[in-house]
């Protein structure tokens, strides 16, 4: 090795030992707060606090290291993948460590700590979530893509807990005021961006030992309409065919039709699409199916008329296709099923440029 490449490894090695230095205080931080929380330790709360200057002085210190190295070695391949990784892992973990902070501080305004259920909640969840960030911190530090991959799987999961703790704590007896609510909830908010932050250290972990890149998010999209009959099928099939690598559609109705509109099958057959085998669906989705939904669309009143209550990561948002008909009922036809289609191609286009980009797949 020469002596070129003996000071290259040396400078990379001391940037990587300051990540692990961090890693570990962040960790130590995240597990005092959330200590702090459940012992209604209001001196380690603020101690917490405290340590996070050490944190920020860390992530100021590697962030020079690592802007100094690409000056210096000017690094390609897998050293600059690892050092634009790096970065942005320093970046994450200081968040972690403001997380903890906001947890640390929500528990100095609680004057007793979580009891009961919400006890219950708060162990398991936060149990999940720091090893959940100790796997992919280990995974970062180690480079250990399928490791990476593993822990990534966890955060979807988590997301769904945490709708169903968030209405819980809506309907809670045992926060019974407005300020332990608030608290609580910003604690278990924290908690899951803790949980983004760890997958985001996966992410990059994979980055740096395979190359590959953050796969894009594909979108869960649900149509919903009266019937099921003819314009959310044909919004289905419409948006399946022009993107069909940026999301999974499905369609259904509050009260299914017995089959899918004959007009809407032969309009849409002179066009390339093919909804024959299609068939009206009930909109009884389980909490979990809802939860795994990213947007639900209706196409003909509000979405509360479908579903009373939406999972809290799941969005609504109501689509005038311009067609009477459908207000009245009555199946649309002619030019009526052209007017559907046109809204229809027109808004969700505009919708996927949105979530995907303009070159979205």
């Amino acid at each position: 090795m020469s002596h070129y490449e003996e000071r290259l490894e040396r400078d990379l090695g001391a940037i990587q030992s300051r990540i692990k230095g961090m890693s570990d205080m962040v960790r130590r931080g995240l597990a005092d707060a959330v200590h702090a929380l459940q012992k209604g330790d209001h001196q380690l709360a603020a101690r917490t606090i405290l340590a996070d200057h050490p944190i920020n002085r860390t992530m100021r210190e590697i962030d020079a290291a690592c802007h100094a190295f690409i000056a210096v070695h000017l690094p390609s391949g897998k050293h600059l993948r690892l050092l634009s990784s790096v970065i942005r892992v320093n970046i994450s973990l200081e968040r972690i460590g403001d997380y903890a902070v906001t947890i640390a501080r929500a528990c100095e305004q609680l004057a007793e700590p979580p009891s009961g259920h919400m006890a219950h909640e708060l162990e398991c969840f936060s149990s999940e979530v720091q090893t959940m960030l100790g796997q992919a911190i280990t995974a970062f530090n180690d480079l250990n893509a399928e490791l990476a991959r593993g822990t990534m799987v966890l955060e979807t999961e988590m997301e769904f807990d945490l709708d169903g703790i968030y209405a819980e704590l809506m309907n809670n007896p045992e926060q019974n005021t407005a300020t332990a609510l608030l608290n609580i909830f910003t604690v278990f908010t924290n908690l899951k961006r803790v949980a983004d932050q760890a997958k985001n250290l996966c992410e990059e972990a994979v980055f740096v030992q395979t190359g590959q890149t953050k796969i894009p998010k594909v979108y869960n999209i649900l149509f919903v309409d009266r019937d099921n009959g003819c314009a959310s099928q044909m919004a289905e099939a419409v948006a399946r065919k022009a993107f069909p690598g940026s999301g999974n559609y499905a369609s259904a109705g509050a009260a299914p039709a017995a089959g899918v509109d004959r007009a809407a099958v032969a309009f849409l057959a002179d066009l390339g699409l093919d909804i024959s085998t299609a068939t009206p669906r009930p909109t009884d989705f389980t909490e979990h199916e809802l939860a795994e939904l990213h947007l639900v669309i209706s196409l003909q009143g509000p979405v509360s008329d479908y579903f009373a209550q939406l999972p809290f990561h799941t969005s609504g948002i109501e689509w005038d296709v311009g067609a009477p008909g459908l207000a009245s009922g009555q199946p649309p036809e002619g030019e009526e099923l052209k007017t559907i289609y046109r809204e229809l191609g027109s808004q969700i286009s505009e919708l996927m440029h949105l979530l995907r980009g303009e070159d979205a797949p």
